[in-house]
């Protein structure tokens, strides 16, 4: 189990690395004029050049590079180009507001997304044809839009919940769950639709294996069927669901962060993209790698617990 764990941590390594390192050459290249940007167009020739050593633009990519591949492995990714804020200290801040809404989400998700997908595999009849639609739905219907919709009626027309802004947890409980609770609504009703979906067949092809027959012939009763050996063979493909729905997740928040003014690493993300903050969008893009990477750890070493065959794969 070590060795699994071992593989899994390095590979995860590796690929945040290579996240890393191509999004900084792509953003780099990609980028021109970031000095007279930052300057305004009054700014003369001498201090755009001034303002290009100062960032350390005039050296060559490659040794800058290198230079921030250094500070970033000590922790350090720099200052904003905009203001005095470091970059690391500046993301922790902000992380509670993004990890409150992406958590409350995947928490409700597994456990609604488990519960209808496992009805629907075991009830069949309207039940699945529900799930299904619901499927179709969450697809077919943008999270932002359900987003507008909800604050039109709930926070607008009937004024029972916040349209924006956040409420730290230590200074207020039900605050906070009032602040996130239209960001949550708008995120897992496609969440769930999605796991239920998959939980349900994964479900249904358990159900079709050889095993499960042989154990009903031996005299088990179905809920000991179900939900000791049907349920624990399912239960991988509910989880690897869960992790790509946490990445999902964290690419919704820069859009949802933004209609409701959530002071999240979303909401900072689109606002260092739109005036080419490029220090303060490494750090969350490495940032954001990080807690993808530990998720799908965690989500590995629970399959390779309940499924041996994944340790040696």
């Amino acid at each position: 189990m070590l060795r699994f764990i071992g593989r899994r941590l390095f590979s995860g390594i590796a690929l945040l690395f290579g996240i890393s390192t191509l999004t900084y050459f792509l953003i780099y290249l990609g980028s021109s004029g970031i000095a007279r940007n930052i300057l305004g167009d009054t700014a003369t020739a001498e201090q755009v050049a001034a303002k290009e050593a100062q960032l350390g633009l005039d050296r060559p990519l490659l040794e800058r590079y290198l230079g921030w591949l250094g500070n970033a492995i000590q922790g350090d990714f720099g200052t904003s180009w905009f203001s005095a804020e470091q970059v690391g200290p500046g993301i922790i801040a902000r992380l509670p507001v993004t990890l409150s809404v992406c958590f409350a989400v995947l928490i409700l998700t597994a456990i609604l997304g488990v519960a209808l997908g496992t009805a629907a595999a075991i009830r069949r009849g309207w039940l699945d044809r529900l799930v299904q639609v619901l499927a179709v739905v969450g697809f077919a219907v943008p999270s932002f839009v359900l987003a507008v919709l909800l604050v039109t009626v709930f926070a607008i027309q009937l004024d029972l919940l916040p349209a924006t802004g956040f409420v730290p947890f230590a200074q207020s409980p039900s605050a906070w769950a009032a602040s996130i609770a239209l960001p949550v609504i708008a995120l897992l009703i496609g969440s769930v639709a999605a796991s239920a979906q998959q939980v349900r067949s994964a479900f249904i092809e358990t159900l079709r294996k050889d095993f499960v027959r042989t154990l009903r012939s031996r005299g088990l009763s179905s809920r000991e069927v179900l939900f000791k050996h049907v349920l624990r063979n399912a239960a991988p493909a509910a989880m690897t669901v869960l992790s790509l729905q946490f990445i999902h997740l964290l690419g919704g928040s820069f859009v949802i962060e933004s209609v409701f003014a959530l002071p999240g690493i979303g909401y900072l993300a689109v606002n260092a993209t739109a005036v080419s903050n490029l220090p303060m969008i490494m750090g969350i893009v490495v940032y954001t790698g990080a807690m993808v990477i530990i998720v799908n750890l965690i989500v590995d070493i629970a399959n390779g617990w309940l499924n041996p065959k994944v340790r040696v794969s």
